[in-house]
């Protein structure tokens, strides 16, 4: 590489540094945070190849740290530096939905590059709640899905609830989950151990029961439940020598609070077999995509409504230490834009009562202090129902 075009790659990744400190990361976008960092390795011996390559996972493990970063306090960072570099580094490319090298150059021995990098911030905060690290509050509600699916193998539709159950593996349901939970909606009853409606004395008359479905969504604490069938047949159409498939989605999705229908979604789509799977599969797939982009249109019109409902409930606070820090917690109640009022009922020395009217729900309120961080201490939430929230201060360096 020659001189010049080498100083003008090292100029090109020194601006993208510089635009880097001057505006941070791209905003997240569909939970995707876009950022650019810089990688650096030693060159041993002659090979180039190797170096580049660590510079390169160099790179993909600070726009990790960076995106950890932005998704805790920096309180919790400092405290959790071990989970970081034991648990999240060392699986980094899972968290990576795709890089670009911007740019490349050797200096002084070294090989240097410049990566942007587009971080799955839903996995990572996934992860961190696992960890007991985070308590995310998505503003989302939390979905059961209930999709029968038949393919042109299946002589009737499988599903994993009702009478006679079986194992497999729904693609439509696997697809529309996917999405949902790139929108940060909240999944409920996914993976290995599906939940067993009759251990919650629950037993469906017919698959398609919308009070049983709306009763195993509540034991679940799901908000919604999407209840339906998906399937695809053999089409008469033909592309050549090449078998076409249709794919149909029949969904409905339930309000399980207020125990009634909230949307209806129905697509179709036809395709072909090609380098990524079956033919039956690519239509389910494709009819899965578009329904599940129609419900997350409907479900957010519908939340967003039901997020800006006032609520009136009483915050219960009690705890050691209570006077400066039921002064912290009311700073930061009025920080948030959510709460139209605060009405103080009660005051002692080791409790208060005070009335709240906020935008949202109790527990959505609840949500939204427990990811407060507290200078020397922390709080548990102890109770949530629809007129009370419960808040004990405990001892320690908080959230």
């Amino acid at each position: 590489m020659g001189i010049r075009k080498q100083a003008l790659i090292w100029a090109g990744i020194l601006a993208g540094l510089f635009l880097l400190l001057d505006t941070g990361f791209a905003a997240p976008k569909d939970n995707v945070l876009t950022t650019v960092t810089t990688g650096s390795r030693q060159i041993a011996g002659e090979d180039i190849s190797g170096a580049r390559q660590a510079a390169v996972s160099a790179a993909l493990e600070q726009a990790l740290v960076n995106a950890v970063a932005q998704v805790v306090s920096p309180q919790v960072f400092a405290a959790n530096l071990a989970f970081l570099y034991d648990r999240i580094l060392p699986s980094a490319q899972e968290y990576v939905v795709l890089f670009k090298v911007l740019g490349e150059a050797t200096h002084k021995n070294r090989y240097l590059v410049g990566v942007e990098s587009r971080i799955n911030l839903a996995m990572l905060e996934q992860t961190l709640t696992d960890a007991g690290i985070i308590n995310v509050d998505t503003g989302r509600p939390a979905v059961l899905l209930l999709i029968a699916e038949q393919t042109p193998g299946d002589v009737l539709p499988r599903y994993w609830w009702g009478n006679n159950p079986a194992q497999y593996l729904s693609h439509a349901e696997a697809r529309i989950a996917q999405f949902l939970e790139q929108n940060r909606f909240k999944m409920v009853g996914m993976g290995q151990e599906r939940p067993v409606p009759a251990s919650y004395d629950i037993r469906f008359p017919s698959i398609y029961d919308k009070a049983s479905a709306m009763d195993l969504a509540e034991r679940l604490n799901a908000d919604l439940v999407v209840l339906g069938r998906a399937g695809a047949a053999e089409s008469i159409n033909r592309m050549g020598d090449e078998k076409i498939f249709d794919a149909e989605i029949h969904l409905e999705v339930l309000d399980v609070k207020a125990r009634q229908p909230l949307a209806a979604v129905e697509h179709r789509a036809s395709a072909r077999p090609d380098a990524t799977g079956p033919g039956d599969v690519q239509a389910l797939n494709q009819a899965a995509d578009l329904a599940a982009a129609d419900m997350v249109e409907k479900l957010d019109r519908f939340w967003a409504q039901s997020l800006r409902k006032e609520t009136r409930f009483d915050v219960q606070i009690e705890g050691n230490g209570f006077l400066p820090r039921f002064i912290a917690l009311k700073k930061r109640f009025a920080e948030m834009r959510e709460i139209e009022n605060i009405q103080q009922k009660e005051v002692g020395s080791d409790h208060a009562v005070i009335e709240v009217i906020y935008k949202g729900s109790p527990s959505h309120f609840a949500d939204s202090i427990m990811r407060t961080s507290f200078d020397g201490f922390g709080i548990d939430i102890v109770e949530v129902t629809d007129s009370v929230v419960k808040i004990r201060f405990i001892d320690g360096a908080g959230g």
